[in-house]
């Protein structure tokens, strides 16, 4: 299931999306489409079929996009979270064997086309919420338990 958490650069972002796809995108496809319509047998009209199948594809992702940007809940950054790891939260964890991750927790609308970027839905975020640097996490993954040592926390982003 996914969490309806978003954090606020996300929720500009999906926005943004949505705008450009309704007001810029879309116009110049539907234009595309009537240009093709115009030249007559539609049903051997590549661009026609073509640019309708694009419009069919914008309209979906108008259509999801309006519906998950009223059910998304924006969480900001309280000092309060300060010293643990929360949503919204970069994170560099090590394991065992000396390999370090650094990631954000966001959102599940936010991951996409972001490796630096994991959900807050997945397992191994699920396992450093509440956690403390130097504290250690478990995280189970299809080949069995792996821990992971916190080393930083921040809320801003490090390389800003």
């Amino acid at each position: 299931m996914k969490t309806d958490l978003i954090t606020r650069e996300g929720h500009e972002a999906l926005q943004q999306e949505l705008n450009y796809l309704w007001k810029e995108r879309r116009p110049e496809i539907t234009e595309k489409v009537a240009w093709a319509a115009s030249l007559g047998d539609r049903s051997e009209n590549a661009d026609y079929q073509y640019n309708k199948r694009l419009l069919r594809e914008i309209d979906r992702r108008v259509r999801y996009l309006r519906k998950r940007l009223q059910v998304v809940r924006v969480v900001d950054y309280s000092p309060q979270q300060d010293g643990k790891v929360f949503f919204g939260a970069w994170v560099e964890v090590e394991n065992e064997t000396g390999e370090v991750k650094r990631f954000r927790i966001v959102g599940p609308d936010e991951i996409y086309g972001r490796k630096d970027y994991i959900s807050i839905d997945s397992p191994m975020a699920r396992a450093l919420l509440k956690k403390s640097v130097d504290e250690e996490a478990s995280v189970t993954t299809p080949t069995g338990n792996k821990i992971w040592y916190i080393n930083k926390i921040e809320y801003k982003n490090p390389t800003c």
